[in-house]
């Protein structure tokens, strides 16, 4: 089966592209085949258009908080309120999540999904820092538009399907709160170099293949990236392919998914940090 892990940003560029890596599972190895950097979202596009099967794991958040969307009356189906929302155009997005947030008072101006309380992810309505309401913005429409199937939210092309990953969740059961990356050239550490290469080691050393269900194969050089990219959007295949081998139960997804608001792939509870 191919599978991609994807690090999505909301604004492709050279100095910061959507970063995709393409692997194989077959024969119960994960094998990092090649690394692509997609400039522009014309790329992003023609990745969802080709013709399956695979799979792919993508870094960015598929819905929005339900309390949100209730709150704000928005349509009440998943692909309802992405349509709205990419109807809105991104300065009107961004316009009615800074209303809402407006008048209300600390701890209600911006909610967490159920996955994203489950995952430890921040809430997909943030527009600052790390602005994953604008990446929800460029790629759930693109979703829509594009017609694959995600699991438990849109019945679309059978051999074109996609999940949302969060590398940090994975990360994080791997070498626990350990800092690994930064974007910001005057904040990046010999620490994280050695931190990432720790991480790598972690999925490729064989001890997690009875976690995982799968021995993972790639290079070493994925450490390089000081950002953390590269190695972010293995962490996302590796979730894909877990989520694929349990595509007979659910794909791996909790008993009870708000189709509303999505789901993050989660990898085994098993996986922890060694000491």
């Amino acid at each position: 089966m191919e599978v991609y892990g994807v690090d999505f940003t909301s604004r492709p560029r050279a100095a910061k592209p959507i970063t995709r890596l393409r692997c194989r599972l077959e024969g119960g190895v994960l094998r990092a085949q090649g690394l692509d950097e997609l400039t522009d979202f014309d790329a992003f596009e023609a990745m969802l258009d080709k013709p399956g099967p695979w799979i792919a794991g993508l870094d960015f958040p598929f819905g929005l908080p339900r309390k949100f969307i209730e709150r704000i009356r928005w349509p009440g189906s998943w692909a309802g309120y992405v349509e709205h929302a990419a109807r809105l155009g991104k300065a009107g997005f961004r316009a009615a999540l800074e209303d809402y947030r407006r008048n209300r008072p600390p701890g209600d101006k911006e909610h967490r999904r159920t996955t994203d309380i489950a995952a430890g992810s921040i809430s997909p309505q943030k527009l600052y820092g790390t602005p994953v309401a604008l990446m929800f913005f460029e790629g759930a429409p693109r979703l829509v538009r594009a017609g694959v199937t995600i699991p438990h939210m849109q019945d679309g092309d059978p051999d074109r399907i996609v999940v949302e990953a969060y590398p940090g969740a994975l990360a994080r059961k791997l070498i626990g709160r350990s800092s690994y990356k930064n974007d910001m050239r005057a904040r990046q550490t010999p620490a994280q170099h050695e931190a990432r290469r720790k991480l790598l080691e972690e999925l490729t050393a064989g001890a997690r293949r009875d976690d995982l269900g799968f021995a993972v194969v790639a290079d070493q050089d994925l450490c390089d990236d000081p950002g953390g990219d590269a190695l972010d959007a293995l962490l996302c295949a590796v979730q894909a392919a877990w989520a694929w081998n349990h595509r007979a139960e659910s794909y791996g997804a909790p008993e009870h998914v708000d189709p509303l608001e999505g789901w993050i792939v989660d990898p085994p509870a098993t996986c922890r940090p060694r000491m």
